[in-house]
């Protein structure tokens, strides 16, 4: 009987193991996302592997390959970025700002206020915060989902006392519902996708070595159905 109780126990210790590496320890910051401009550590080792001399003279930059999604207006201001700024990289900017813009819709949905911090300038944050703590004071609720970007596009970019400043007009399907305190809807259908049209401005300081860029201003581009929309302050 002693036997068969220590075996047991041996299989539950075993089975806790396992359930522990395979399924991790959760701690409560698995939520958090990473800032998409953070830029990841260069790999010395790739460098090491294509034989590049680092005694060898620096060559000269190319000329940035531009998104397709720019109007023209905005391709010079992108080349003096890039000018400006030799890690820019124009393409890889703009996914990144697509990825900003749907962690920053939702957060702001969810109240998440670390996040807006990690992504907006002090202006446009004051003014999400403030629209967040007016929410809670009702007892308001938003229910946020980001179908889609249907469209992203750079439509001015420019270069001011060290800062660059790139315009993006976003436009994405989303399901929003807004609920009362009793969870009553007062604005919105879950079952409804509508689309909506922002203009959103983002800034960096080119001499900076911080890689992230902030939002200094978000604003309606089209006139929309604000009852089905993301209730987005303008800042």
């Amino acid at each position: 009987m002693e036997i068969d109780i220590l075996i047991y126990a041996v299989i539950a210790i075993g089975l806790i193991v396992w359930l522990k590496n395979t399924l991790g320890t959760r701690h409560g910051s698995e939520r958090q996302r990473p800032n998409p401009f953070a830029m990841p550590p260069e790999n010395k080792s790739e460098r090491t592997a294509s034989g590049s001399n680092d005694n060898a003279p620096a060559a000269k930059p190319l000329p940035p390959l531009l998104p397709q999604e720019t109007v023209p207006d905005a391709e010079a201001g992108l080349v003096q970025i890039a000018i400006a700024d030799r890690n820019f990289d124009s393409k890889d900017f703009l996914e990144k700002a697509k990825d900003a813009f749907v962690m920053i819709v939702t957060a702001f949905a969810a109240g998440d206020k670390p996040t807006l911090k990690m992504l907006l300038a002090d202006n446009v944050y004051k003014a999400f915060e403030h629209a967040i703590a007016e929410r809670e004071r009702k007892g308001e609720t938003v229910e946020t989902d980001i179908h889609v970007i249907k469209t992203a596009k750079i439509v001015s970019a420019k270069v001011e006392k060290q800062k660059a400043i790139v315009s993006i007009r976003f436009t994405a399907e989303e399901t929003c519902v807004i609920r009362d305190k009793d969870g009553n809807i007062l604005s919105g259908d879950p079952d409804r996708v509508t689309e909506m049209t922002d203009l959103w401005t983002f800034t960096r300081n080119v001499k900076s070595k911080d890689p992230v860029w902030h939002v200094s201003e978000t604003r309606d581009d089209i006139p929309e159905d604000h009852d089905a929309k993301t209730p987005l302050p303008e800042a």
